[in-house]
């Protein structure tokens, strides 16, 4: 009797021990599923951050890169509607006779000064003026053909007349310098 009471206490232990040992394997069961559910939600959210943080940097560069284009280009308009002053401003000191420079040589004075101050604001606001020499190479990047002409003593592709000058605004063109362009010399 003493043995089977033995085995039954052995028996009611075990029992015990493993309903115990099962309630606590169920807790960890739970625990590492909650646990993984925790870290799959701390990866979401971290790839959230990340993704989060990369828009915010690429944002930031586009609006470093938007204030730098509005800052170096946001003035074309007025550049280039500044141009044929310019170009006014040229002609009229380039068509002046000496005899004109000698009665009216004040007046001639004040424009070279003024068109002296126009080529200031335009260096100081990145405007740079084109000016192809005849006997340089036609660059389409550069220049714009405005006629075409065989002249002996040329190469093709040659400048041979400069109508106008160009202007670049920092490294954009505004306008093409105008120029005539050498084609195959008549033989």
């Amino acid at each position: 009797m003493v043995e089977s009471n033995e085995n039954e206490f052995l028996d009611n232990l075990e029992e015990a021990m493993a309903e115990e040992f099962a309630d606590a394997e169920a807790e960890i069961g739970d625990e590492e599923l909650e646990l993984d559910q925790l870290r799959a939600e701390r990866d979401e959210l971290k790839d959230r951050f990340m993704r989060a943080l990369a828009d915010a940097e690429n944002a930031r560069k586009r609006s470093d890169k938007d204030r730098r284009e509005a800052e170096n280009y946001g003035g074309s308009k007025l550049a280039r509607d500044m141009l044929p002053v310019y170009d006014n401003m040229k002609r009229a000191l380039d068509a002046a006779t000496e005899e004109q420079r000698s009665v009216s040589g004040a007046l001639l004075e004040g424009v070279e000064l003024t068109m002296r101050e126009l080529l200031n604001v335009f260096k100081k606001h990145g405007i740079e003026i084109i000016s192809p020499v005849i006997g340089d190479k036609f660059d389409p990047q550069q220049h714009q053909a405005m006629f075409e002409a065989p002249v002996p003593g040329t190469k093709t592709g040659e400048i041979i007349q400069v109508a106008a000058e160009g202007f670049m605004l920092h490294d954009r063109l505004l306008r093409p310098a105008q120029v005539g362009v050498s084609s195959q010399p008549a033989d």
